[in-house]
């Protein structure tokens, strides 16, 4: 019995460490990052899966926390799809680092390791390389930028041969 919560134990903090080479952003500013995102970019997972129109949108939460509503249209099913989640920061609020829960007492890593100066744009990980996202303030970025940002994804090891591009033409 005793192995089974060593192993529960460390496959939950496993999923909220920090994946090889991906440093969190410092002098993180929370209250810039709250407000509406637009999914650019993300590599394929099941929970997102056949969704276009990405969007996420981040409020303070009464326990300090942040509240997450992650939403997108079902191309195949013709319908809204929406999640509520909650994150918190695992070391301190001034880095991008957080870990974030859609499912009980389960959290995920949530890394922001890159992000416009001005908070335009936001690169998220999780707790290994096979979660990416590329977000946005608005639903579409200038072109140069959007190269930039995939060769830094490129150089860090991701798989961007891979990545998908959200349809947002319908949030203009």
């Amino acid at each position: 019995m005793r192995y089974f919560f060593v192993c529960l134990f460390l496959f939950l903090t496993g999923c909220t460490g920090i994946p090889k080479g991906i440093e969190p952003v410092q002098n993180f500013d929370y209250q810039r990052y709250l407000g509406k995102w637009y999914e650019i970019a993300r590599l394929d997972h099941s929970f997102e899966r056949g969704l276009q129109q990405v969007s996420a949108e981040y409020t303070m939460r009464d326990d300090g926390g942040i509240k997450v509503i992650n939403r997108g249209f079902n191309t195949a099913k013709n319908q809204w799809k929406e999640a509520e989640g909650k994150a918190y920061f695992v070391e301190d609020s001034k880095q991008g680092y957080l870990k974030v829960s859609f499912f009980g007492p389960f959290y995920g890593s949530y890394v922001i390791f890159d992000l416009g100066k001005n908070y335009e744009y936001s690169l998220i990980t999780s707790h290994n390389k096979d979660f990416l996202w590329l977000l946005s303030r608005t639903p579409t970025i200038d072109e140069n930028l959007k190269k930039e940002l995939i060769a830094k994804m490129d150089s860090l090891g991701f798989n961007t041969k891979n990545l998908i591009f959200v349809d947002q033409s319908a949030q203009k």
